[in-house]
């Protein structure tokens, strides 16, 4: 199934995500830390967590796409068989 411009993009950004979550926490925490150990690893968790939060959202376009893909089908469907 070959797909479609918007869904490769969605999978390089969530790719990409993952790859900025990841080096970013390891950044943030060397970063931060000349500080304290609680607040260096309060700081990397809250990273953490607001870009888990971002990849979320880019998960939830694809699947909001999906199911929008899947409306349509259904409804071109519905249409054929009232036409009938």
């Amino acid at each position: 199934m070959q797909k479609d411009i918007f869904d490769r993009i969605i999978g390089f950004l969530l790719g990409a995500s993952w790859a900025v979550l990841l080096f970013g926490a390891i950044i943030t925490f060397k970063f931060f830390s000349y500080l304290e150990t609680p607040i260096t690893l309060f700081i990397t968790i809250l990273f953490i967590v607001i870009s888990l939060f971002l990849i979320l959202a880019l998960d939830a376009f694809s699947i909001n796409r999906q199911r929008l893909e899947e409306a349509k089908k259904q409804t071109k469907l519905l249409e054929d068989i009232c036409s009938k």
